[in-house]
């Protein structure tokens, strides 16, 4: 084995010095250019950057690393220094505009994007005679060298940006849309920039009337005449929609026609809706806005149409999205308790988070039940993560109320029969524990659910050893055993589903050990601080399961 160790070694540590050389001969090599230049990622966050470049724009290289350029210089936090760069990500075309940093220096910015992210090149420049709001893509390397400033672009600029490879990126950019506030974004942002608009509207039809979704760039009084309007009212969005048709108005003369006084309510000289159709119903309207006339050319025509097409689509599936999400919420809402019962002489804290996508809800359920000795609390998991898994829950929530009072064992098995009569084809995990106050004690039985936690009054944490049963649902006979364990003021008890404990790869006993620290650590703090916290360490933030947690603490000074 030594044999192989050296030459395994070696070239990884001579691979390493090269990686650095190389590193610092880049960063060499970009410090002797002229100007300044820095690197930024797909999220706009600067990833590289010159120390010639920190002193350019007035601040550090610290400062500006992995932060967002806007949020870091005061005087780039117009908003149409960001669209320059989500131009540039989105065209894939290079980008150039000019900036003022304060109190008299001229800066030109020329964005060249790639797959990874965008290089900026930084240049001292003179004064533009007039700073216009809209940044014009540089088409060629000859152009690009040159000193250019913000200026308006053609009428036919979208016929070059708006080919089949632009709209190829916004059907991508759509397709991974999932809910109609993301639809917002991306209209009011990318897809704004990309048609040099200076005001954009999306509205949606809402039974018989139009509503804004969203806007930027719209005054308030044009924002309230297109919203919340019937589809027969006079306005340009109801007659785009009710006429399922496209509207250009190229100047105010022609937008004061066909709608008296839109000109100066909007405080725009030009506008262009599109419908939204998908299936062959209208679900809404776009419209683009521009402070100065605009003759909406073949390819401003061309571009909007192919748009409003893909716009309609991933907005109906946005809306249907949003509409199961509601469904989804208050079917989950109804079979979980709305709030938990207030018992003397305890402290509870609960916490449910589904891991579902596309509808948020799952089978994991708790449950806090008063008992005349005491209380009663469950926790369960059913297999699966749709409705009928959530259905399932609510009976075996039934069920378990229903025999609550019994012996832990007892209620597990009278649930187990009923489950196996349903026959629902789904499994389900459960623990049950009868709180005692007087005898200061916990009966605890389960039915293949993870093992409960006891924080004792001194803060130590005991995974507690309950005889394991088989799942509910699965043997008609199945027995199950009930364990006991003190419980006295003070001490507390977290039961919880396996979306707080499982990771893949990753033993089991590890990673409760590690919940019983976490818990350790946190044991000082009131229950609802000690949940949040546990919720906010367990591995399911990426989306994995679904977490469910409760816990009981028994108050000091109570019987």
């Amino acid at each position: 084995m030594r044999a192989y160790r050296r030459p395994l070694v070696v070239p990884r540590q001579e691979a390493r010095r090269y990686q650095a050389d190389e590193a610092r001969e880049g960063a060499h090599f970009a410090e002797r250019l002229p100007g300044g230049g820095l690197g930024m990622n797909l999220d706009g966050e600067v990833t590289f950057v010159t120390a010639a470049t920190a002193e350019l724009l007035g601040t550090s290289a610290s400062a500006l690393i992995g932060a967002l350029p806007w949020d870091v210089l005061p005087w780039l936090s117009d908003l149409i220094y960001e669209d320059s760069y989500r131009r540039a990500l989105f065209t894939r075309l290079p980008t150039s505009f000019t900036a003022l940093r304060p109190p008299d220096v001229w800066l030109s910015f020329r964005l060249y994007p790639g797959a990874s992210g965008i290089s900026v090149r930084i240049r001292r420049t003179v004064a533009p005679a007039e700073k216009v709001l809209s940044a014009t893509p540089t088409p060629t390397a000859e152009t690009a060298d040159q000193e250019a400033v913000l200026t308006p672009a053609s009428d036919e600029a979208p016929t070059r940006v708006g080919s089949l490879y632009h709209l190829m990126q916004l059907a991508t950019v759509l397709s991974q849309a999932v809910k109609v506030r993301d639809i917002v974004n991306i209209v009011c942002s990318p897809v704004m920039s990309a048609f040099d608009a200076e005001s954009i509207a999306l509205l949606s039809v809402d039974g018989t009337r139009l509503r804004v979704l969203g806007h930027r760039g719209l005054t308030e009084e044009a924002s309230r005449i297109l919203d919340d309007h019937p589809l027969d009212a006079a306005t340009p969005a109801a007659r785009c929609v009710a006429e399922q048709r496209a509207l250009f108005f190229t100047s105010p003369k022609e937008m004061d026609h066909a709608f008296p006084g839109w000109s100066v309510r909007s405080h725009l000289s030009a506008f262009a809706l599109m419908p939204l159709t998908a299936l062959g119903r209208p679900v809404g309207c776009v419209a683009f806005g521009y402070r100065a006339p605009h003759q909406f050319g073949s390819g401003y025509r061309t571009l909007f149409t192919s748009l409003s097409g893909l716009l309609a689509q991933a907005l109906d599936r946005a809306q249907l999205y949003d509409a199961q999400q509601q469904l989804a919420r208050r079917v989950q809402d109804l079979l979980l308790p709305t709030a938990l019962p207030d018992i003397p002489g305890l402290e509870v804290a609960s916490r449910y988070r589904s891991a579902t996508r596309g509808v948020e809800i799952g089978g994991d359920f708790y449950d806090l039940i008063r008992l005349d000795s005491g209380c009663a609390a469950a926790i369960g998991d059913v297999q699966g993560h749709n409705v009928t898994a959530a259905a399932l829950m609510g009976q075996v929530r039934t069920a378990v109320h229903a025999t609550a009072g019994a012996r832990p064992d007892e209620v597990l098995t009278r649930t187990n029969r009923l489950l196996t009569d349903l026959d629902a084809g789904l499994f389900t995990s459960c623990l049950y524990a009868h709180i005692d106050f007087a005898a200061h004690r916990a009966l605890l039985a389960t039915a293949g659910h993870p093992p409960p936690l006891l924080l004792d009054a001194e803060g130590q944490v005991t995974i507690l050893d309950v005889p394991p049963g088989p799942l509910l649902g699965i043997e008609p006979g199945a027995l199950y055993t009930s364990a006991e364990t003190p419980l006295p003021p003070g001490s507390a008890l977290l039961l919880y589903t396996d979306g707080l404990v499982e990771t893949p790869g990753t033993d089991i006993d590890a990673s409760l050990a590690e919940l019983a620290d976490h818990l350790r650590w946190a044991a000082a703090s009131p229950p609802d601080v000690i949940a949040d916290r546990l919720l906010r360490q367990a591995p399911a933030a990426a989306g994995t399961d679904d977490v469910a947690l409760l816990l009981i603490r028994r108050q000091d000074g109570h019987p």
